[in-house]
């Protein structure tokens, strides 16, 4: 029943919210490498937010252990509102980042200390490099969902199966509180595909989320995937999380490289990321949603699979760097890959 609060309080939030959209500036206009039609209120994101805390609230669970969580997600709501207002410049968007990153170990207590049995000869330790690793793992996937919020339903579906498969994990460890807030955000974001995903009587999405939507569930991503793993969860094993992850890390990851190999900055814009292949080899928006949808779930199987049945931690490592060499081969010969998969 609370899921459907959080799934229909997201809607009632963005149809009260986009009334005063285009007064408020928050909006976005076709332009550039914006190619979708008319105006759009950039308002999903904060709408999920603020269904996400009302449905929370209302759930009966203790969350006295949230409250850095919490307080750190209306950090990155306000910068990311902000930064859809005014566009704010890279080092400010990192600013706030990494104070969320940093919230989240020192007040909230949730930082990575054991990267699991990843050589096979016992659990690797981070010990002093555990909080600045913390860091930079909160703003890869915080840029990773940013970088890949291209095409309408992408970010958010992309969030809906990563949270899902992280909310059965908490489900089987019996992590009820956890479970509970997992499942209350996948349902929010539901609430918000209604209106982003492409659909027969709709060309285009109605609403975007924003950075403030992209950055907040980046951030919700990494702080239940660190959680998830702790020592006294071992809900899940560091490892899987990165299965479970898999597209946008190694969208983000391959698209940074390149644009460095080109002597670029790796967070200069372009429109080479997996979404944009598709686009540009002719697949529709829909058909290229579905189908790196239908990759992510199934590589997050994948992940869970081998965590379920004990597959060493080593060998799910080596399988991912073996994936993540022929993602970035086959993206290097994008075109030759795109007709040999429209040609089967």
């Amino acid at each position: 029943m609370i899921n459907l609060v959080a799934f229909f309080s997201t809607i009632v939030f963005i149809l009260l919210f986009r009334k005063h959209a285009e007064r408020l500036g928050l909006v976005d206009v076709p332009g550039g490498r914006k190619n979708h039609e008319g105006v759009v209120p950039v308002i999903g994101g904060t709408a999920i937010f603020v269904a996400y805390i009302f449905s929370s609230l209302a759930c009966g669970q203790p969350l006295g252990s949230f409250h850095s969580f919490f307080v750190s997600l209306l950090l990155l709501v306000v910068v990311g509102t902000l930064d859809d207002l005014h566009d704010l410049s890279t080092r400010s968007r990192f600013f706030a980042q990494i104070a969320t990153a940093l919230l989240m170990a020192s007040w909230g207590g949730v930082f990575i200390d054991d990267l699991g049995n990843l050589f096979g000869n016992g659990p690797v330790y981070l010990h002093n490099w555990a909080i600045p690793f913390t860091v930079f793992c909160v703003l890869g996937v915080i840029n990773a969902f940013n970088m890949i919020d291209g095409v309408d339903g992408l970010a958010g579906g992309l969030a809906f199966i990563a949270l899902l498969l992280f909310g059965y994990a908490a489900i089987l460890a019996g992590l009820t509180i956890h479970s509970t807030l997992i499942f209350l955000l996948a349902s929010a974001v539901l609430g918000f595909l209604v209106f982003n995903i492409r659909a027969p009587w709709r060309s285009t999405a109605a609403v975007f989320m924003g950075d403030a939507g992209s950055m907040m569930l980046g951030f919700a991503m990494v702080w239940f995937a660190v959680d998830l793993t702790d020592s006294d969860s071992e809900a899940l094993t560091p490892i899987t999380v990165v299965w479970i992850l898999a597209v946008p890390l190694m969208d983000t990851v391959n698209t940074m490289l390149r644009r460095m190999l080109k002597g670029r900055s790796p967070f200069s814009a372009d429109r080479e990321h997996l979404h944009h292949i598709f686009l540009r080899a002719g697949y529709s928006v829909s058909r290229t949603v579905v189908m790196i949808l239908s990759v992510s779930l199934l590589l997050g199987l994948i992940g869970l699979a081998g965590w379920h049945y004990g597959v060493p931690e080593y060998v799910m490592l080596y399988a991912f760097l073996f994936l993540f060499a022929l993602y970035s081969f086959a993206m290097s010969h994008a075109w030759k890959v795109m007709k040999a998969i429209k040609n089967v």
